[in-house]
Formats: C-alpha cells, structure tokens, sequence
C-alpha cells in the first residue's frame, strides 16, 4: 500500500477526533483543577501523586482527571486498530463508521464521568465502546487471514 492511500483512509478522522477530545479533556482538567487547587491552598509540590490529590480535592474535581486517565487506557487499544485497519487498506465503509461509533461512545463517556459521574450509564457507554472496538478488530482479523 502506497503512503498516498493511506493518507487518504478516512478511518484517520476518527482517531484525530479521539486526539483532539483527550486534549480537551486534559484542558478541562486544568481548568476545574488549579483554581480548586488555589482555592484550598494546595501547593503544586502537594501534587505529585493523583492518590495524595484526590484525598484533597472534590470528587466533581477529580472525575475530569480519572476521565483524562480513562483516555489514556483502552483508547491506546483503538489507536492500534484503527492504525492497522488503515495500514491494510481496510480503513473504509463499516470500520469507520464503527471508528465513528467508539469515538462517540467516548465522548459520552467523558461528558457522564466528568459531570454527573452515573456508573451505570458510564459502563454502558463502556461496554458500546468495548464492543464496537472488538468487532474492528474480529473485522481486520478476519480480512487480513482471509
């Protein structure tokens, strides 16, 4: 495969979009923590563990940080595949709009987590987005064994 298809592959879209999201997520983080953090004097030196934050800030604080840390995990999973179904000419039709579909359910997923924090619609969310990422990657198995 030539670098000018894969350039072209739209299933890159998406994981610009999860990119660009976590960025976001990182700079609401800032945002709710350094003036919770300045509000209750908490020095910058007091932050070198999340564990040690956490038992000083309000839980509405820490659930944009435990989200941003979320995007760190099983979307590294997502990158991978999308990667690869790009990489083998099978970033098209189905694989991105489920590309699509777990790029959604992460977002939603950011938005429950980070404001009202409702578990069981947070794992529902999950497992939509477990789902979608596992059938991209049964779909490039299956296409690259056949």
């Amino acid at each position: 495969m030539s670098m000018l298809s894969l350039s072209a592959s739209p299933i890159l879209l998406p994981i610009i979009a999860l990119v660009l999201w976590t960025l976001i997520m990182q700079g609401w983080m800032l945002l709710a923590r350094i003036p919770a953090m300045t509000s209750l004097k908490i020095d910058i030196s007091e932050a070198e563990r999340t564990a040690d934050l956490a038992a000083k800030l309000p839980k509405q604080v820490m659930w944009k940080a435990d989200n941003y840390n979320h995007l760190m995990e099983q979307p590294t999973i997502f990158y991978a595949a999308a990667l690869a179904l790009a990489l083998a000419g099978l970033g098209t039709d189905l694989n991105v709009i489920l590309a699509w579909v777990y790029v959604g359910s992460r977002v939603v997923h950011s938005i429950v987590h980070s404001t009202t924090n409702n578990v069981p619609i947070r794992f529902g969310l999950f497992v939509i987005g477990t789902l979608t990422l596992l059938v991209m990657a049964v779909n490039g198995a299956v296409a690259l064994m056949g």
